[in-house]
């Protein structure tokens, strides 16, 4: 039974694996893309490495509605052929708006899975695993990002001025695969009580995940009792979920302005700013996916042990320590190789605390009648703030125009301050959500909010 429960996970968190690989492989495309079409410092921020990102804002804010309407199975399978299609075309044409149109379509997959594939796998889980098997997407989307910098790497050299047609198609492939699995995988039993009213469909897979058929029954009786709710608890914006709102929007704005993308996806851009640089800058980018994969690892195993409030607070200490450490290696000019290591350490924050706990938190502390806009919710405060850092980042690290091109440590500086807020309201603000079943948490957070 518990093996099903992970097997389902693990097949939608390969959504994060598409997410993760399709966001960063820009990353090893910057430069020749760059040199290809001789766009502005604004221009080729916003039509080639941000307009993924304004896809994926998109994606998010809408798609609370198909995840709710059509289910988070079907929303899944349309994800996978966005990916796919996004993939073939970017890698096929010869035009920077064409290039920015398919970028633009695998953003709204990105923006998309990020709602529906956490929501589906808190509500296929059980409370004591719900933590570990969350975090599975985020771990699938480190290991996306790993192998998109491995394979920007490997494929660099590997047809001359054409290289970057193969680091974006490759992608396909995954896509495709991802696509087929989705197929065998149920639909959410929430799902099927409040927007199907199926509730013989719904008890076997509630069975499956308890591995009880008593339990299984005391759980559809309480998901059809808030199907029973009138129709005005459905108000997104109502007051009493003014708090909830407030989570899910702050956890999302700060794991944005921890400067962790503007790191991930301008990664050998700062490593050869730093001194390392061509194919050295492309390889010590594979150190940072390395460390990244290993501590979400860990922040996989401490989530249902430690909860996600303490881990937050965890990767709020190292946040601060290391991006001030970053700022210091750039005004002092100190080596490369004790700027990258402070980096690695960024990275590691970022993946113990907010890559781990971020996508759980979310989809855990919204009620069952509303948690698919909650998801949209924050997933799309996300993104903005990711799209914003993004397209202007070029405005302040270009080499010939860039604001802070000589003083680079200024943006660390900030990032550490904002961190310094984080930790602050994960002290004093932030709910603890661990081993509460979702029906439970949702009296709690709403009594306590009221």
């Amino acid at each position: 039974m518990k093996n099903k429960m992970f097997i389902w996970s693990i097949t939608v968190a390969l959504a994060g694996f598409l997410f993760g690989f399709d966001t960063v492989v820009i990353s090893g495309a910057n430069r020749p893309l760059q040199e290809l079409w001789n766009l502005s410092p604004i221009n080729h921020g916003m039509f080639i490495m941000s307009m993924a990102l304004w896809g994926t804002v998109l994606g998010s804010l809408i798609g609370g509605y198909p995840t709710k309407h059509i289910g988070r199975k079907k929303t899944l399978l349309w994800v996978g052929v966005l990916f796919l299609v996004s993939a073939l075309g970017s890698a096929l044409v010869s035009d920077p708006y064409l290039f920015s149109f398919f970028r633009f379509i695998g953003g709204i997959g990105v923006g998309i899975s990020s709602v529906a594939a956490p929501i589906y796998i808190s509500e296929i889980t059980s409370p004591d695993k719900r933590g570990q098997l969350g975090a599975l997407y985020q771990f699938c989307l480190v290991f996306g990002i790993l192998v998109a910098f491995i394979s920007n790497w490997a494929l660099k050299g590997f047809d001359g001025e054409n290289d970057w047609r193969w680091m974006l198609g490759v992608e396909a492939i995954p896509a495709l695969l991802y696509t087929l699995m989705v197929f065998n995988v149920p639909y959410s039993p929430r799902w099927l009580v409040l927007q199907k009213g199926d509730n013989e469909k719904a008890l076997p897979i509630l069975s499956t995940i308890y591995n009880s058929i008593d339990i299984a029954k005391s759980k559809l009786a309480e998901i059809k009792a808030d199907a029973d709710l009138p129709k005005s608890n459905d108000n997104f914006f109502h007051k009493k979920y003014r708090r909830i709102l407030w989570f899910g929007f702050l956890i999302a704005f700060f794991n944005q302005v921890s400067g962790i993308n503007f790191v991930l996806y301008y990664a050998p851009q700062i490593l050869e700013q730093a001194g390392l640089g061509g194919t050295d800058s492309l390889f010590n980018s594979i150190a940072i996916g390395i460390v990244n994969l290993v501590f979400t690892l860990i922040g996989v195993k401490l989530i249902d042990r430690l909860g996600r409030r303490q881990l937050i607070i965890i990767g709020s200490i190292g946040y601060i320590f290391s991006l001030v450490m970053v700022g210091l290696c750039f005004q002092l000019e100190l080596s490369s190789s004790v700027l990258l290591s402070f980096i690695c350490l960024f990275i590691a924050s970022h993946a113990i605390g907010q890559g781990a706990v971020i996508w759980v938190f979310i989809s855990e502390i919204f009620p069952n009648r509303i948690r698919s806009y909650g998801q949209s919710w924050g997933s799309g405060t996300h993104w903005v703030f990711a799209a914003i850092i993004t397209l202007i980042t070029p405005l302040f690290i270009d080499e010939k125009e860039g604001i802070f091109r000589d003083n680079l440590q200024v943006i660390y500086y900030f990032f550490a301050f904002m961190m310094l807020l984080q930790l602050l309201w994960a002290v004093f603000k932030m709910p603890e959500t661990k081993g509460i079943s979702l029906e439970d948490l949702e009296k709690k957070l709403i009594e306590d909010d009221e």
